[in-house]
């Protein structure tokens, strides 16, 4: 049964006893010929339930169908970010106390859906290959010592998951195919602030950044990576940082 009235607040189970949510899943097939659907899970709830947990009940006792993709359960590997009520979020992370009492949950938009809500992350994950997410050091960058005002600038650019959250979230993203993304934009950055890499590779960077179609330039600042990391990465903030840097470049001549 699922309980309407009592407890949780906001429309949230109070997590007692028979109490369920409903989970409503976006399921597709390509090898099918069936087009999307949606199909509906009530789901047992408790107190602390993820999102996670409730797909990975559904896949174990009740539809060993159900497709789709996980690793950590921690925030770490930013395998099973999914569509959560609307929201680019990770299942792994999102309380279904927080949601509400129906959880839709569908793939990342603007990647290609593989089955269910396991995407094809290939088109994303080439746009990160593309930004060099790679120091490379410095022949002396053994005994480097980096400041703390430095490694501040690229600290929380360190702590993406390369989960494709914001990727998915972004409107230049979605409408310009060879746009290389907020992720692989704030990857560009982290490196090439970094004084422990080889001078002679930071202006490829820069060139890379700078590219009409594909660089920074096609970043609008509309925010929407930033409202959805998991991980409160500004990824739009380094993109404006990124822009600076290459209009010093541009200026002083080194590209």
């Amino acid at each position: 049964m699922r309980v309407e009235g009592e407890g949780g607040g906001a429309g949230v189970p109070a997590g007692g006893s028979g109490e369920t949510v409903v989970f409503r899943v976006r399921r597709y097939d390509p090898e099918s010929g069936v087009g999307p659907y949606y199909q509906e899970y009530e789901v047992p709830y408790r107190p602390g339930m993820t999102v996670l947990d409730g797909l990975l009940h559904i896949l174990r006792e009740v539809d060993q169908t159900l497709s789709l993709r996980y690793s950590c359960r921690q925030k770490i590997c930013g395998s099973c970010a999914m569509l959560i009520n609307g929201r680019e979020r990770l299942a792994c992370e999102t309380q279904v106390a927080e949601v509400g009492r129906t959880v839709t949950m569908e793939p990342l938009p603007h990647l290609p859906v593989i089955k269910d809500l396991v995407v094809d992350v290939e088109p994303f994950l080439d746009k990160m290959k593309a930004s060099m997410p790679y120091l490379i050091p410095r022949s002396d960058s053994e005994n480097i010592r980096v400041p703390p005002e430095e490694f501040e600038r690229y600290r929380v650019a360190s702590d993406c998951i390369w989960c494709a959250a914001c990727y998915s979230a972004c409107p230049a993203a979605y409408s310009n195919p060879y746009y290389l993304g907020p992720a692989a934009l704030g990857q560009l950055f982290r490196f090439e602030v970094d004084s422990r890499e080889d001078p002679s590779v930071k202006p490829l960077r820069l060139v890379i950044a700078d590219d009409d179609c594909a660089g920074v330039w096609r970043c609008h600042q509309a925010h929407a990576c930033s409202e959805v990391c998991p991980k409160h990465i500004n990824p739009g903030e380094l993109i404006a940082e990124l822009k600076r840097e290459v209009l010093r470049a541009r200026i002083s001549g080194r590209i």
